[in-house]
Parts: structure tokens; C-alpha cells; sequence
């Protein structure tokens, strides 16, 4: 029998029917699996290289480098206190899963951090606090040695009061009451009521000692891989122990250990705790290895006073870049226009100072410049503050690297500096601020 042709072509319309949802249902499939399988196979294209934990008393910084840029989202949850960061496209390697072993015991927020998968293509971070803690996180773009870093800053709820702090240990250190005054022998006639004399002491004089870089941001680097911040930081920590053997004198270290402290912050500090001057310890590079010598810094306002001291302020200035700073954060000292009368008041007592000292680095080592250089030093810009910074040498001559890894060139270097300090108190005492009475409650006030 022979088909008509009505059949043939209903079996041909079946045919394409059946074909057409075949060809729909497979790329339905496809389409499913793509949607669900994509954000796993994304995420091996982003892995976390390195991870850096640094805590310090203001503030706990976590950091996490990639070779592309980290999308994330964050939020805090209560009882207990935890963060939570959710990573896009992360991948789950070494780096996160041993990220716990870099927590202090003794770290200030951070009690222990959990990784985990918490959907396909989200890697799940959370750091389970020890306190309520403000934190930050921000993303920066690549710069120096660093790819690209998500930066989380834990900061403490109730912001630490650096003054209070230090007050308290100058109280605890003049806590001894000063001796009996002596009695008057007796008199013939019954003698009138006196006031027992009043002994006056000079209050304490304040040195902020900034020791320059720190944590994400370690400086300039010598052929032997000293690194300026661990060398600054030696060297503050020297400047402030011969300071505090001063019966009069105590400084103020605005940072202690390796953590970054942004620029502004560092101004901040020494206003609040009052300091009558600031002294920012660097070492010197360049990009010739000849280039050596110390040299002494002050703020300009009209530019710098040569092209080196430029390059060297940009430099400096740079450093909030490297130690990496949240952008969205206002800065009330970097941005502001600088006051006339003060800052230039300021500015001229800062020139006094850095002389002083000039003069007795001199005496340790060779001067890059017989004088005293000005530039436009972020860290600088206390309008009522005298500030310098202190090149101590260059790291990137391999004789002054070798130096600068001396600790009795250190001891040297923080002597010199101190000796420079003291004999400009001497010649201008900051006889604006009052002296303190025996007995008060100690302060330092304007």
C-alpha cells in the first residue's frame, strides 16, 4: 500500500515537532546548568595569594591580595559579635583555610576566623570578635609589590582615647607626693595662720615620636632587605627611652609596633595628646646607591627648597597609598588650607628645631645637605605642632644600610636627635602652656 500524501506530511510535521522540543528542552537544560554551575567555575579564576593580619591597640587590619579584584559584601551580626564577609568568585585554597593560625592570641578584636562555602561561587568568611568593633572595608588597585587588596579595619566601638592613656601613665609615674615642708620654729608671740607654701613644678614636655611606615607599608628596602620601617621604628623606640629619662620630658610613640597609621592619623595623635613637638623618623632612598647622608625636614609652604626634597616629600606623601587608606574616610589635616599666622609661626619654630638637630647629627654622620630642607610633608602639617622628619640615612647606600643595622648607630642616631630637642627647649621654652601645681590632677592644657 502506498501512503497518501496527507500522512507523509503529518509524520514529516511530527517529526520537526519532536525535534524542535528536543532542541528547546536540551538548551533549557544547558541553560540551567550554565546558571548554576558558572559562579563555581568563576571562582577559580580569582584565588587569594596572600592573606596579613595586623593588630595593634587602635585598630586591627585584615588584608587579603589577589591577582583581580575581590568583590565582597559584609555585614556585622549580634550575639556574639561577628563579622561576616562574603567573597564573590573566591576560590577556598590554603591561604583562607590556615588564615585562623595568623590570629594573635592577644590580638585586641579578633578572636578566631571560620571559612567556609556558603553557596556556589561565595566563599564565607567570619571573624568572631572579642569586642563590638566599627569596621571599614575598602578595595585598592595595585601598587609597588601589591596586587589587588580587599583591606578590612576593625576599629574599636568606643574609639581609644590615646590622651587619656598617656596622662595616666604620666599620673602613675608623679604619683609620689612631694615631701613635707619644713616647720617654722616656735616664736615668742603666737604666730598668724600661714598658708603652707605652694611648690610649683614644670609640667612635663611632650615629644610625639612618629616612627615612619609600618604593616602594609614597609618603606624603603637596602640591598640586604632592611626594611626603613623596622629601622624606624627601632630607633623611635631608642629616641623614646632617652626622652623619658628626662625628669621633665616623656614622649608619646604614635605607633608602637608594625601597623600602618595613616598620615593624618599620626597629626591627630600628637594634637591630642598635646605634644609641643613632633619628630617623624624615616631613612633615606634614592635611585642611585652613590646618594647618602642625613638630613633634617620642615614644612614649606611655598614648595620644596629643591627638587630631591620634592621627590622625597612625594614619596613620603605616597605612603598612604602603600600602607593602604580608606579613601572615603574625610581627612581634616590633609585637606586643609593652611593657616597664615599659625602655620607660618609654626613653621618657623620648626626650623629652629630642625637645626638644633641638624646640628647634632652632624656630629655622627655625614650631612647629605649642609642644611635644613623644606617640603611639602603631609605628616608635617600640625598647624601648632613644630614638626620635622628625620632622614637618618639611605638605605639604598649599602655602607649607610649597614649603619642603620648597627644598633649602637641607632642608639647613636636617637641621642643625637634627643640632644638636638633639648637644646631647643633650652633656647625656646613653650612658656605659652601652664605649669602644673604638686597635687593637682595632671593635665596638659593650651
Amino acid at each position: 500500500m502506498f501512503e497518501t500524501t496527507e500522512s507523509v506530511a503529518v509524520k514529516r510535521d511530527r517529526a520537526r515537532t519532536r525535534s524542535f522540543l528536543l532542541f528547546t528542552l536540551f538548551f533549557i537544560v544547558l541553560w540551567f546548568l550554565v546558571g548554576y554551575f558558572s559562579p563555581a567555575l568563576a571562582q577559580s579564576a580569582t584565588q587569594i595569594s596572600t592573606a596579613r593580619v595586623w593588630p595593634s591597640p587602635d585598630y586591627t587590619r585584615l588584608t587579603l591580595e589577589a591577582q583581580a579584584p575581590v568583590s565582597f559584601t559584609m555585614m556585622s551580626v549580634k550575639d556574639p559579635e561577628r563579622l561576616v564577609l562574603d567573597l564573590q568568585g573566591v576560590d577556598i585554597t590554603a591561604v583562607l583555610t590556615t588564615l585562623n593560625e595568623k590570629i594573635a592570641a592577644d590580638d585586641p578584636y579578633i578572636k578566631s576566623v571560620r571559612i567556609g562555602r556558603f553557596k556556589p561561587g561565595v566563599t564565607r568568611v567570619v571573624l568572631d570578635l572579642k569586642a563590638e568593633v566599627r569596621p571599614q572595608a575598602f578595595v585598592l588597585p595595585p601598587i609597588a609589590e601589591y596586587g589587588h587588596r580587599l583591606v578590612v579595619d576593625l576599629y574599636p566601638a568606643i574609639p581609644n582615647d590615646p590622651l587619656i592613656a598617656f596622662l595616666d601613665k604620666l599620673e602613675s609615674q608623679r604619683a609620689t607626693p612631694p615631701p613635707p615642708a619644713e616647720e617654722s620654729p616656735p616664736a615668742a608671740e603666737a604666730p598668724r595662720a600661714a598658708k603652707p607654701p605652694v611648690q610649683m613644678r614644670p609640667r612635663f614636655l611632650v615629644v610625639a615620636v612618629d616612627a615612619g611606615h609600618g604593616g602594609e607599608d614597609p618603606g624603603a628596602s637596602g640591598r640586604g632587605g632592611t626594611r626603613e620601617k623596622d629601622v624606624t621604628l627601632a630607633i623611635a623606640k631608642k629616641l623614646k627611652a632617652r626622652i623619658d629619662q628626662e625628669p621633665n620630658m616623656r614622649a608619646f610613640l604614635t605607633r608602637d609596633g608594625d601597623y600602618y597609621v595613616p598620615l593624618h592619623m599620626r597629626v591627630s595623635k600628637a594634637r591630642r595628646v598635646k605634644a609641643d613637638l613632633f619628630v617623624s623618623i624615616h631613612a633615606d632612598a634614592f635611585i642611585r646607591p652613590q646618594a647618602r647622608g642625613s638630613s633634617v625636614f620642615a614644612l614649606s609652604e611655598r614648595g620644596a627648597t629643591s627638587a630631591a626634597a620634592g621627590w622625597l616629600a612625594k614619596r613620603e606623601n605616597d605612603a598612604d597609598l602603600i600602607g593602604g587608606v580608606n579613601l572615603d574616610v574625610k581627612d581634616p589635616y590633609l585637606k586643609q588650607t593652611l593657616l597664615d599666622l599659625s602655620q607660618t609661626a609654626t613653621i618657623n619654630d620648626s626650623l629652629k628645631l630642625a637645626k638644633a638637630v641638624l646640628s647634632e647629627i652632624g656630629g655622627i654622620n655625614t650631612l647629605h645637605k649642609p642644611h635644613v630642607e623644606q617640603a611639602g610633608f603631609a605628616v608635617l602639617k600640625a598647624p601648632d605642632i613644630p614638626s620635622i622628619l628625620v632622614e637618618t640615612a639611605f638605605l639604598t647606600n649599602p655602607e649607610e644600610e649597614r649603619k642603620l643595622k648597627s644598633t649602637a648607630y641607632r642608639q647613636q642616631m636617637a641621642e643625637a636627635v634627643f640632644q638636638g630637642i633639648k637644646r631647643y627647649f633650652a633656647a625656646n621654652p613653650p612658656l605659652a602652656r601652664e605649669r602644673l601645681v604638686a597635687g593637682e590632677p595632671q593635665s596638659v592644657t593650651k
